[in-house]
């Protein structure tokens, strides 16, 4: 293993931003990080993982030790009549895996076509998209503890997920490094495209009995048509959860704002961010070499030769303007450095 000195960080996240890391090291095996781990010469280094770069705002440099999960590889590792279990290292592009899956007739995460990353990070926020979440179909993970190297099983109720999280961006943050996902897929697709413009898309295609690839191309041009892409202008996708309120105070702001969409979780509302944000007169607005998207206002871009802590600061206005207009809380997505 070879461990490399201030290394740029500029082309390892989607905002593209300028950052160093002081120490840099890129592990392709479980056994490779068991051993870093357990150097003393590196035990008290602070560290961090990095895997796509495309849920990272990085402000500042990293002074400590960034690793890199780059763990390949795609296997089934059991199988039953409905269902195939699928593993895949935590180093695997989020969208290969789906295509590969989609490939080979195995069902269920073609909703999650086209959502940036690598595997390992997939369960860490619970990835979600046109009515599916990573939960759905998740049966396990390997991760690495950080303090001793012993490798760990999570089931999913170990996991503890939620919308956008999971007990690796709580009680676990910073303890463990996923080295390995395996998800139970189906064999007969049962086929979701009642959430978004999924099944629109559909219609203005002619189809009217879609394959499990349809959709996935669907949600693909939906994500294209919304979403800009990373190379084309720095961005991370979404940038703010969608903020969940009790149905009383979803009620009392129809009043006000009778347009306001909402969607039904358990006992709770759902609200769009990007409505909210957009409400608030951010939309397409620029400020110097930052922004928000003009298409997408959950969406903060990067035009180049900008700065982190500007777009962390922007971040921060438009959070307190929702706040002042709607008593409405947002929180990001995204994992400020």
């Amino acid at each position: 293993m070879q461990v490399l000195q201030d290394v740029s960080l500029r082309s390892h996240n989607t905002f593209g931003l300028e950052a160093l890391a002081r120490h840099w090291i890129t592990i392709t095996a479980t056994e490779q990080l068991q051993d870093l781990l357990r150097d003393p010469a590196y035990r008290s280094v602070p560290k961090m993982i990095l895997g796509g770069g495309s849920n990272v705002l990085f402000t500042q440099d990293f002074e400590g030790l960034l690793i890199k999960v780059a763990i390949p590889g795609i296997s089934v590792v059991e199988e039953d009549d409905q269902s195939i279990f699928v593993r895949s290292g935590a180093g695997v592009g989020w969208h290969e895996l789906v295509m590969h899956c989609i490939e080979r007739g195995y069902g269920g995460i073609e909703n999650l076509s086209l959502i940036p990353g690598t595997v390992g990070a997939a369960p860490m926020q619970n990835i979600g998209a046109y009515g599916v979440e990573i939960k759905d179909v998740f049966s396990s993970l390997e991760a690495v503890e950080v303090a001793t190297g012993d490798l760990r099983t999570f089931a999913s109720a170990d996991c503890q997920f939620g919308y956008r999280s999971s007990v690796f961006k709580h009680e676990l943050k910073g303890q463990y490094i996923i080295t390995s996902v395996t998800l139970r897929l189906r064999k007969q697709p049962v086929l979701n495209i009642s959430y978004g413009a999924i099944s629109e898309t559909l219609a203005q295609k002619g189809i009217s009995e879609p394959t499990m690839r349809d959709v996935s191309e669907a949600v693909i041009e939906i994500r294209r048509s919304k979403l800009p892409d990373p190379r084309q202008i720095g961005n991370a996708g979404s940038f703010f959860k969608n903020p969940v309120i009790p149905r009383t105070q979803y009620e009392a702001l129809l009043i006000d704002y009778p347009t306001m969409p909402g969607y039904p979780a358990e006992e709770a509302v759902k609200v769009p961010a990007g409505w909210l944000i957009e409400q608030c007169g951010w939309k397409g607005k620029r400020l110097g070499n930052i922004g928000v998207h003009d298409k997408q206002a959950l969406v903060l871009v990067h035009f180049g030769g900008g700065r982190g802590d500007a777009l962390m600061a922007l971040a921060r206005d438009i959070k307190a303007s929702v706040l002042q207009k709607f008593g409405i809380t947002i929180e990001p997505e995204v994992n400020m450095v």
